[in-house]
């Protein structure tokens, strides 16, 4: 959670010449925007966009180090946002990385590379579920928002039927009370 007027930093250290990817999304929170930027262990600026939705920034590390990513709401006043990022460095080992290296000689088995397959289609399979399931969550941050709003409409409107029906009463009650100067005999 992204508070009003503040700024979160994280840090990863990536060895050189990985492929790196910075994956974001803003769930919800005002306009569902931040501010991201991504600097490289010497200190210069490799990403930088403002008040974004959501985004995904892909590069080759060219020095070995310390990364840092900063989501910032300073642009913000009074919402805080919910931030979700997904930072991946290098290439996620096969099942059977280690059996079929080159130079082994060691053929893998149909068994063998059938699970590998299977095993990425699962990794891609998770991939969409966490996609999906971060739609849900910002559509359900959406509609709960419109049901506390339909709420509040609801209340109001309420209390306005009340004083309508409340002044209707007392005109009509108006219409009937006996308005005659009653005199009294003095004795």
């Amino acid at each position: 959670m992204l508070d009003a007027n503040d700024e979160m930093c994280f840090y990863e250290d990536v060895k050189i010449g990985e492929e790196t990817i910075l994956e974001f999304q803003v769930v919800e929170g005002g306009n569902l925007d931040v501010d991201v930027y991504l600097k490289a262990p010497g200190g210069q600026i490799i990403y930088q966009e403002n008040q974004k939705q959501y985004d995904s920034h892909s590069w080759t590390t060219t020095e070995a180090g310390v990364y840092t990513w900063c989501f910032s709401n300073k642009f913000s006043t009074f919402t805080s946002k919910m931030v979700y990022f997904d930072f991946l460095a290098g290439d996620e080992p096969g099942l059977y990385s280690d059996k079929a290296s080159a130079g082994t000689g060691v053929a893998m088995t149909a068994i063998e590379m059938s699970t590998g397959s299977i095993h990425e289609s699962l990794n891609t399979i998770s991939d969409y579920q966490k996609h999906f399931r971060l739609r849900e969550m910002s559509g359900r941050a959406f509609a709960e928002d419109i049901n506390s709003r339909v709420m509040v409409w609801s209340i109001g409107e309420f209390v306005c039927i009340l004083v309508v029906m409340i002044g209707q009463v007392m005109v009509v009650r108006g219409f009937f009370s006996d308005k005659k100067n009653r005199t009294t005999t003095s004795t």
